[in-house]
Order: C-alpha cells, then sequence, then structure tokens
C-alpha cells in the first residue's frame, strides 16, 4: 500500500487534502459556518475520491506492476491475496478517515479562536460513524472495480463514470420520473450510499442499503473473484 511512490503519495495525498481542506474553512468560511460540520463536509470531498482509487491501485498494482508473478508463485490462493488485500484497504480508510476528523477538530478549534467565537460540535457519535461507513462502502466500490476490472486507468475511469455520470443520471431520472423516484432507493447504491453522510438510515433505510450493496458490490466482487483465480498475469 505504501511502498510504491502512488501509493506513498496517495496515501500522502489523504493528509494533505485534508489539511488543506480545513485551512480553505478557515481563510474563506464565514464566522456562523465555522463549525464542526462545516470542516468535516469540506474534508470528506477529496475523501470520497482519493480513497476508492487507493482501493483500486491495491488491487491492479499486481496486473499494472506485474508483482503477481510474485505474490501468487509465493501464494498460489489468489482469493487469499485479494481478501488481505480487501481487509487493509478498509483498515486503513476508515484510519484515514479518523484521522481526517482529527484535523477537522483542531482546524475548528483554531478557526473558532481566530474568530473569536465559541466552537461548535455539531457532529454526533451516530453522525461520525456514519461518515466512516459511508466512505468505507465508496472505498468497497472501488475495491470492486479494481477487482473486476485489473486495470489501473480503466478501473478509475469507471470509478468516476459510477460516481459522477451516473449518479447525475439517476438523480435526474429520480426527479422527472415518479416511477422512479420511489425505485430509486431500492436500485441505486449510490443514492443509498449518500445518505449515510447524513447520518445513520432507519429500519428501512437499513435494507435498502443492503439490497443496493448487495447488487451493486457484492455480485460484481464474486465475478471479478472468479476472473481473478483463471486469469493469466502476464
Amino acid at each position: 500500500m505504501f511502498d510504491t511512490r502512488s501509493g506513498f503519495w496517495l496515501a500522502a495525498g489523504i493528509v494533505i487534502s485534508a489539511l488543506l481542506a480545513t485551512a480553505a474553512v478557515i481563510v474563506f468560511a464565514p464566522d456562523d459556518a465555522l463549525t464542526y460540520d462545516t470542516f468535516g463536509a469540506a474534508i470528506g470531498i477529496p475523501m470520497v475520491v482519493l480513497l476508492p482509487v487507493m482501493a483500486i491501485l491495491s488491487v491492479t498494482s499486481e496486473w499494472s506492476q506485474r508483482s503477481g508473478l510474485t505474490t501468487f508463485t509465493l501464494i498460489p490462493g489468489r482469493g487469499r491475496v485479494i481478501l488481505a488485500k480487501m481487509l487493509v484497504s478498509v483498515g486503513i480508510g476508515a484510519v484515514s478517515i479518523v484521522v481526517a476528523l482529527g484535523i477537522g477538530a483542531i482546524g475548528n478549534l483554531l478557526g473558532s479562536t481566530i474568530a473569536g467565537v465559541d466552537p461548535v460540535w455539531n457532529i454526533s457519535v451516530d453522525q461520525g460513524l456514519s461518515l466512516v461507513l459511508g466512505n468505507v462502502l465508496g472505498l468497497l466500490i472501488g475495491f470492486m472495480l479494481g477487482v473486476l476490472i485489473r486495470n489501473s486507468a480503466a478501473a478509475i475511469v469507471a470509478y468516476f463514470v459510477y460516481g459522477f455520470v451516473l449518479a447525475g443520471l439517476t438523480a435526474l431520472l429520480a426527479a422527472s420520473q415518479e416511477w422512479f423516484h420511489d425505485l430509486q432507493p431500492w436500485v441505486d447504491f449510490n443514492y443509498t450510499q449518500g445518505l449515510l453522510f447524513e447520518g445513520l438510515p432507519s429500519g428501512e433505510g437499513w435494507s435498502q442499503l443492503a439490497v443496493t450493496g448487495f447488487g451493486w458490490v457484492v455480485v460484481p466482487l464474486i465475478v471479478g473473484l472468479l476472473l481473478v483465480r483463471r486469469s493469466e498475469v502476464k
């Protein structure tokens, strides 16, 4: 995850982007907007982009850098390698989010002190957990695409199409077609995952998240694992 230039600078970029986002809020946000929620939202924007890319590269590096010739010789069971990569990616992603929220907390204290206002801590524990879960699920989308496509550039492009182009199209369809507006929570993982950034879901929300997650993450990941076990590493 860290012993290549791309892996190292991507991990460093997560911390750097959190610092830059925090500084931007302190410099440009009005005094009444200097809240912990504002800092968390600003930091979350680059995290949504960088964490899935990190997960993608953790998988595709075996093919793009040909390290799979070594890895899969030492560990012939490729499923074990992919599982280890997924666990490490999720672990690093969760820790990165916690560190970013810590940076946001420091920024909230610093910004409030500079502005001469009382710090506002308007992110509850439940909201913090939902932020971690939402980002980890986004990371798993990137990981799934890495396993399924096994090419760094193609998988990253596919993630941006899924995360930005497809999300915009489904939002437009839901706004213009009543039948899809009611169906969207059950078929659009982008939508149900995005709701996590507003807080933990209700009982029905958990069901919708499970259904969409199974269709968009679990099933393609299983297909990708079958392809990984049979694909030739050149």
